[in-house]
C-alpha cells in the first residue's frame, strides 16, 4: 500500500471521533479529509512524517474539529505543518478572527501593520484608531508596529496597539522561534505579528470557548507560548506527569470542567518540555471526552449508535 493510501485510511478512519467533538456543525469532515489528504498528498516531507508518527495526524485532525476550523486553503484559517517530527495545526490570525466573530465575542476585527511612513494616531481603548497610508507606495518605510480593533455586539470599540519591539520579545521567547527551525516567523513574519496582537487584544473580548481552545492550542502545540526565563535559563524543569492529568480529566463532570484541566495539562507540559508525553496525554484525552460527551448526552450517543 503507497504512503497516501496509508494516510488517507487513517484519516478517513477519524470520521465518527471528528463528528463527536466538532463544535461547528457546517463543518463537515469528507471535505475537509480531502483538504487534509492534499496538503499531505503534495508534500513529500510531511508524507514521510505522517507515515511515521500516525498519531500526530489524529491529533491534528481532532484538534481541527475541537476548534471549528477549516483546512479549506481559500479560506486560509488553519493549516497542517511538519514541527518537530509531527504533523500539527497551525491557526492564523484569520482564523482567530473567524472564530472570534463566529463564536459572537465580537462584531468585526481590523488587525494592520504600521509601516513608518503611514500616518497613525491612537485614538484611545475604546475607539478605532486613525490610520491613512498608501497602499501602493514603493517603500512604506519598515513595520514599526501592530494594532488590532475590534467591535463589539454593543457597538464599542477595543483597540490595542504593540510596538515592533514588544512583539520581537514575545517572538524570541516563543518554543517555535528558540527552536531555530524554519517556521512562520521567518516565512510569514507579517502574518505573524498580526496574530501577535489578535492573542493578546482578544483577552479583552468576552470569553468563548472555542476561541480560548484556540490559542491554548496555539501556546501549546504550536510552540507559541511564551517561555519564562530566570536567572538566565528555562525555568519549567519539573516532571509531567501523564496519569496525573488523565485523572483530573477523567473527574471532569462537564465539558467546561473537562477543558480546565485539559489546559492546564497544557501549561504543564510546556513547562515541563514533554512534547512526547503531551502528545499520549492528548490522544487518550480525546477518547475521554467523546465518552464525556457520551454520558452527558446519552440519547445522541444512541442515535449515532
Amino acid at each position: 500500500m503507497s504512503k497516501i493510501a496509508i494516510v488517507e485510511n487513517q484519516i478517513l478512519s477519524l470520521e465518527g471521533a471528528f463528528n463527536d467533538v466538532l463544535s461547528d456543525k457546517a463543518i463537515k469532515f469528507k471535505a475537509e479529509a480531502e483538504f487534509a489528504v492534499q496538503v499531505l498528498m503534495n508534500n513529500d516531507y510531511s508524507l514521510g512524517i505522517a507515515v511515521k508518527n500516525p498519531d500526530s495526524v489524529r491529533n491534528a485532525v481532532m484538534n481541527l474539529a475541537a476548534i471549528g476550523l477549516s483546512l479549506n486553503p481559500a479560506k486560509k484559517q488553519a493549516y497542517l505543518v511538519p514541527r518537530k517530527n509531527a504533523i500539527c495545526l497551525d491557526i492564523s490570525y484569520m482564523g482567530l478572527v473567524e472564530l472570534a466573530i463566529a463564536s459572537g465575542s465580537v462584531r468585526m476585527v481590523t488587525a494592520r501593520l504600521v509601516h513608518a511612513n503611514d500616518d497613525f494616531e491612537m485614538n484611545g481603548l475604546d475607539r478605532e484608531p486613525t490610520h491613512k497610508y498608501k497602499p501602493f507606495a514603493k517603500d512604506r518605510g519598515a513595520v514599526v508596529g501592530v494594532f488590532c480593533a475590534a467591535k463589539t455586539n454593543y457597538g464599542d470599540w477595543v483597540t490595542d496597539l504593540m510596538d515592533i519591539e514588544e512583539v520581537f520579545a514575545i517572538r524570541d521567547r516563543s518554543e517555535s522561534w528558540k527552536s531555530g527551525q524554519k517556521g512562520p516567523w521567518k516565512t510569514d513574519e507579517g502574518e505573524m505579528i498580526k496574530k501577535t496582537i489578535v492573542k493578546r487584544a482578544s483577552k479583552m473580548w468576552p470569553k468563548t470557548d472555542r476561541l480560548d481552545e484556540a490559542i491554548h492550542h496555539l501556546n501549546t502545540d504550536g510552540g507559541e507560548g511564551v517561555v519564562e526565563v530566570i536567572g538566565g535559563r528555562d525555568t519549567g524543569v519539573a516532571a509531567f506527569d501523564v496519569d496525573h492529568w488523565l485523572d483530573a480529566v477523567r473527574a471532569a463532570n462537564t465539558d467546561e470542567e473537562f477543558m480546565t484541566q485539559y489546559k492546564a495539562a497544557g501549561a504543564a507540559a510546556i513547562a515541563a518540555k514533554a512534547g512526547q508525553q503531551h502528545a499520549y496525554f492528548k490522544q487518550q484525552a480525546v477518547e475521554i471526552r467523546t465518552a464525556l460527551h457520551a454520558r452527558l448526552n446519552p440519547e445522541t450517543a444512541e442515535e449515532q449508535q
